[in-house]
């Protein structure tokens, strides 16, 4: 995980407006929301192993990742840059289920904190400062 110092961190805005001004820069909602906080996460390669985090607090109401409208608002914190480094294959430990099998189909990183190279860390800072041209007040 490489940490990358941003305007939007603490900003407060509303979720519903948030979520599809960063989808037009490629980000969607991350995996691991839930009602209080969350991440819009944005793949950095073709093989999804690198990704921008823009991760935020909820502050007013509850995140509901389907809602067309929302009284919800969110605040930033800081965003990060991570490399996950995936076994290929199926995860031989998984155990069934019906609605994590939606989410849970792959096996767990080899290295869930992988050296980030330069080369990524660059293109994540340009896609960040991209974010904030276009997306700040």
């Amino acid at each position: 995980m490489h940490v990358l110092p941003s305007s939007l961190t603490t900003q407060v805005r509303s979720y519903v407006n948030t979520r599809d001004a960063l989808s037009e820069h490629g980000f969607t909602l991350g995996g691991n929301w839930d009602y209080q906080h969350g991440s819009f996460d944005c793949a950095l390669d073709d093989a999804n192993k690198v990704w921008l985090r823009l991760p935020f607090n909820v502050t007013i109401g509850d995140l509901d990742m389907d809602a067309d409208s929302s009284d919800t608002v969110i605040q930033f914190k800081e965003p990060y840059v991570l490399k996950h480094i995936y076994n290929e294959g199926l995860d031989r430990e998984a155990q069934p289920r019906v609605l994590g099998a939606l989410f849970d189909q792959f096996s767990d990183p080899i290295d869930p904190d992988d050296k980030i190279e330069a080369h990524w860390i660059e293109q994540a800072r340009k896609k960040l400062d991209a974010v904030e041209a276009t997306y700040l007040d």
